[in-house]
């Protein structure tokens, strides 16, 4: 620094997603020995020092106060001083905004080390049974509808392993959401990882919305879905598809139009939301 002094670094520090036991002995360490720590949440990282018997300076640094407190721990870094950054849980940086500290800390010369942890995308993704040689990781789906649909509609296209985070409430409309937009694919839905009552499920996307239905939804999830595939992503035979969708449509039923577009849907394995324009269009044309 200007002044001599030797900056300090910043730790960022991945802690348990469940089981306190997943520490690393160098995050232990590291905890111990740093001189401030600053946690995404406080009341839940004074439980994992607690539990550790461990005492150090503990600050907040979230989403919303992250502007103000980065200049503050940025001070704490010039004076020489040891800074470890811990989210919620699992590594930071990761839908969290510990990135913006991690990017202001390098800008201005000051070290950034990372200690290698506990991951929910990690874990689920090895759990899932799903290829995981390249994948895309989502985060939380935005709540706006319209976001939420753009979102999907261009994970809709991406050839490989689709990971994203839910909250209980949200689950199943999610997934809905997500047949409606992908197509019934394979996928698997983890709840809980690495506590008590650690809960994967892996069928398609309807199956496992009937499942969720019939429970009351608890913990935060982690979700995997197959990709679009490379044969499901030529044009020819996502045309051929279509066709067939469009004469499945246009047989005699009882049923409404939105049940037989589930039904052809999942039978050809296409959007639901897709397949049910079509047939509002089939209508639309028979009844001009």
């Amino acid at each position: 620094m200007a002044d001599g002094t030797k900056p300090g670094t910043l730790h960022l520090v991945a802690t348990p997603i469940g089981n306190l036991e997943d520490l690393s002995f160098r995050a232990l360490r590291t905890l111990k020995e740093c001189d401030l720590i600053a946690a995404e949440d406080t009341r839940r990282t004074r439980k994992l020092l607690t539990h550790y018997g461990i005492s150090r300076p503990l600050v907040s640094y979230y989403e919303h106060n992250e502007t103000k407190r980065i200049p503050a721990i940025l001070d704490a870094l010039r004076e020489g001083k040891d800074v470890a950054l811990v989210s919620d849980a699992g590594s930071p940086g990761i839908s969290d905004p510990g990135f913006r500290l991690v990017r202001e800390a390098a800008d201005q010369g000051m070290p950034v080390t990372a200690l290698p942890g506990p991951s929910a995308v990690i874990l689920a993704l090895s759990v899932s049974g799903l290829p995981a040689d390249r994948f895309s990781f989502y985060g939380f789906l935005p709540r706006s509808g319209s976001e939420r649909k753009r979102l999907l509609e261009e994970a809709a296209q991406v050839p490989h392993t689709l990971v994203f985070f839910e909250s209980p409430h949200r689950i199943v409309k999610t997934l809905e959401d997500m047949l409606d937009l992908l197509g019934d694919r394979r996928a698997a839905v983890c709840r809980e990882l690495t506590k008590r009552f650690e809960q994967v499920e892996r069928d398609v996307l309807s199956e496992l919305i009937a499942k969720r239905k019939a429970r009351t939804p608890k913990g935060e999830f982690c979700i995997v879905i197959e990709g679009r595939g490379r044969k499901q992503f030529q044009a020819g035979d996502r045309e051929e598809k279509l066709e067939r969708a469009a004469h499945d449509l246009k047989r005699p039923t009882d049923l409404p139009l939105r049940e037989v577009a589930r039904q052809v849907a999942l039978k050809h394995g296409l959007p639901r939301r897709e397949v049910y324009q079509l047939g509002l269009q089939q209508k639309s044309v028979e009844e001009d």
